[in-house]
């Protein structure tokens, strides 16, 4: 399954940050700590990638602290970028923001040379929660749901720092499967683009191999499931949390439901669903893919493309 989701107000957003950016010192991008790789949005990195950037590892309390380490390592690796791990509910830290921003555009500040920073990401990783944190008010509207901000809105966090929020914004087309099920399993898609139970054993799949352990303890199973396959691993949990149907089936939409429910909540425990050399390998393989399909795609083009001197046929009434 293919997973896919751009709503009309992205293509907005697009325009508005590719216009923004001109005027702008520092790009902020939001990430899933759970998922850096796949909620990084490579459509920002075409729009952006000129400007210094800071990636920041939102909800980092929910994420596997040992990976997190991994993938702030492999971003502040990368030239003209920091990264840093944040729990957007907190104050404190959220105010390493604005002294990371300063660290990559030194010559911005006073009211002569403001600061102007652009903060964008997916949808629902936490900007709206994060800005509210900042503002110390409620500015932007927050929500576990995938697009509730829908315009640009521009925030004075200083008399010389200037915030520019945009609403979360996927890419046309998602060339990684891997990430299209890490995306919908965070809640960064829309409930319309996916199927639950789908998402729910591809989660379950990488559960098993990784956190098992947590997945037992949560849903106090008294067998392992690292050896189930995906689908006997949800019936499991269906059959602990009572999603019964008659004659003791599992309603596995149900069981679906539950899953995703403990993952993005937490309560499986701190749980990160890639590495950087995971999602490397996932993106090589997409690229291949994608190039491949392109081929496929030029070659079906060109041959019905009417060869140059080709003879025209005669008509049906004429004679050979």
């Amino acid at each position: 399954m293919a997973i896919q989701w751009f709503p009309g107000h992205m293509h907005v957003t697009q325009k508005a940050i590719s216009e923004r950016v001109k005027d702008i010192d520092v790009v902020i991008e939001l990430l899933d700590a759970r998922l850096p790789g796949s909620s990084a949005n490579p459509m920002l990195a075409e729009l952006t990638g000129h400007k210094p950037g800071l990636k920041v590892l939102n909800k980092q309390d929910l994420a596997d602290p040992e990976r997190t380490a991994l993938w702030l390592a492999h971003y502040n690796a990368q030239p003209d970028t920091r990264a840093i791990g944040l729990d957007a509910s907190l104050t404190t830290p959220a105010q390493r923001l604005i002294a990371a921003c300063h660290e990559l555009a030194p010559n911005r500040g006073g009211m002569a040379k403001p600061m102007r920073v652009l903060i964008c990401g997916i949808p629902n990783v936490g900007k709206s929660t994060l800005i509210n944190t900042l503002t110390g008010s409620k500015k932007a509207k927050t929500g576990d749901e995938a697009g509730i901000t829908k315009l640009e809105q521009r925030i004075v966090l200083a008399d010389d720092f200037y915030l520019w929020d945009t609403p979360g914004m996927l890419w046309p087309r998602i060339i990684v499967a891997k990430s299209g099920y890490n995306l919908a399993a965070s809640g960064a898609v829309g409930r319309n683009a996916y199927d639950e139970e789908e998402v729910a054993l591809e989660l379950l799949n990488t559960l098993k191999q990784h956190y098992a352990g947590l997945v037992e303890a949560r849903f106090k199973l008294a067998e392992s499931i690292a050896p189930l396959t995906d689908e006997e691993a949800l019936e499991a949990v269906g059959r602990k949390r009572g999603a019964l149907l008659g004659k003791g089936k599992i309603n596995l939409q149900k069981a679906a439901e539950i899953v995703m429910h403990e993952f993005r909540n937490g309560s499986m425990g701190r749980i990160t669903l890639e590495t950087p050399e995971e999602f490397a390998q996932w993106l090589s393989a997409g690229q291949q893919a994608d190039a491949e399909r392109a081929a496929k795609k030029a070659a079906r083009s060109q041959k019905k493309r009417p060869q140059r001197g080709a003879a025209t046929p005669p008509a049906m009434d004429e004679a050979p």
